[in-house]
């Protein structure tokens, strides 16, 4: 029996490692920066992880739409927690709307599960809405864990809905996750009451990106030369996929005023998707050969690419977070990003440890990159106030407000 909130801390504790409270987490496919989330959260000794997966089309190897190839990680996504794939997961793809995965068998894993509560990351696609049915069959608590802020660009009969229907899903649960200031602020906006509202942040294995960011000099030449960059002039550096609302091409159009301003950089552009022949045109007509596309790289170097890299670059117009800031600030970049990128609030602190620009201003880019790319002190200074600033949100984070959380809800319901 798990106690009430009210009651001591200590005793709290003690409960749990008792009786650890039992949570499902349900997800379209396993997913890098989830699963040693879940990993971590299991070995607490607080929770027993399950995540139910709709498709393995991440672990089996398949293409990835926005990427466009194939993508397999490269990273252990089911070690470490109660890993299971719903039946028919091995005949499903990357989901595309909501009616594009359809999973009867989730009802039977909800209901069969007896889980203390239900965890579900995103609206769609529809079976994730036939999970939450499942679990208030059985009283199990359901929370929800998106991505959503207001910022993100909704248009015609989904911006008209978005309030009735968002609203109506969040007073039928027990409460929701928010991953950061941002989506805290939209949950508000959908007439969610603050005590409903419980902090569980965006992260990522901080701990392995910043072990992986330890390059000496040597190694960091190195990777440097990989990267097509073969002097000491500052990298700029852009990860991301190469899709039109992040801008990656706002980047080479500032990159060709910075260079008309006689600034030395180099330009590194990781990634793939459907602006791939599109942005390396650009560079080419723009006459810019400091740009370097490095195409396609998996988890386990990404680290790497990082420290050998002097500054962040993320312009997108339409990001409900941007976990590659995440990554960026682990390995003590400075960050450059667009005010519509969902993290800033939280994690990019102007004048602190970086910029924010607004999406689509290519002089405003460049004028925040120019005094990065003249001063080593800045950037050292700038790249340690983002390690501060990211140790501070970590799965830790996430641990705390997930119990937090359950204390209140599933605790107390247990005392009832």
């Amino acid at each position: 029996m798990v106690p009430d909130v009210r009651a001591d801390p200590e005793a709290i504790t003690a409960a749990r490692r008792a009786r650890p409270y039992r949570v499902a987490f349900i997800n379209t496919h396993p997913i890098q920066y989830f699963a040693p989330l879940y990993r971590m959260l299991d070995a607490s000794g607080d929770l027993q992880v399950s995540a139910l997966y709709l498709s393995d089309f991440s672990v089996r190897g398949a293409t990835d739409r926005a990427f466009g190839r194939v993508v397999r990680w490269d990273v252990d996504m089911l070690n470490g927690y109660d890993a299971r794939f719903v039946a028919g997961a091995s005949q499903r793809g990357e989901p595309g709307g909501f009616f594009s995965v359809f999973a009867p068998g989730i009802w039977g894993e909800v209901r069969r599960g007896q889980f203390d509560a239900l965890i579900v990351h995103g609206h769609t696609p529809a079976a994730h809405v036939l999970a939450i049915a499942a679990a208030k069959s059985v009283r199990t608590p359901v929370f929800m864990r998106g991505e959503t802020h207001l910022g993100l660009v909704r248009g015609g009969v989904k911006a008209v809905l978005r309030r009735p229907l968002m609203g109506g899903l969040y007073r039928s649960i027990a409460g929701v996750l928010a991953i950061g200031t941002a989506n805290a602020a939209f949950y508000r906006a959908m007439g969610v009451a603050e005590p409903r509202i419980f902090s569980m942040p965006y992260t990522i294995d901080n701990a392995r990106f910043i072990a992986g960011a330890k390059l000496d000099a040597d190694a960091r030449r190195e990777v440097r030369r990989e990267l097509g960059v073969d002097d000491i002039r500052p990298i700029i550096l852009y990860v991301a996929k190469f899709q039109r609302r992040k801008r990656p091409d706002d980047l080479i159009r500032a990159a060709r005023r910075l260079e008309e301003r006689g600034h030395a950089f180099q330009v590194v552009m990781v990634g793939s998707g459907e602006m791939d022949a599109e942005l390396r045109a650009l560079a080419t007509g723009l006459g810019l050969e400091s740009i370097h596309f490095a195409g396609f790289v998996n988890q386990s170097r990404l680290p790497q690419v990082y420290s050998a890299s002097d500054v962040f670059v993320l312009p997108s117009s339409d990001e409900p977070w941007g976990l590659a800031i995440n990554e960026a600030m682990c390995a003590g970049l400075p960050i450059v990003a667009s005010r519509e990128v969902g993290c800033g609030p939280d994690l990019v602190r102007e004048g602190v440890n970086g910029a924010s620009i607004r999406a689509g201003d290519i002089v405003g880019l460049a004028s925040a990159l120019a005094p990065l790319l003249q001063s080593d002190e800045l950037r050292s200074c700038m790249g340690q106030a983002s390690r501060e600033i990211v140790s501070r949100w970590s799965y830790e984070e996430c641990r705390q407000g997930l119990l937090a959380a359950l204390d209140q809800t599933v605790g107390r319901r247990s005392d009832g």
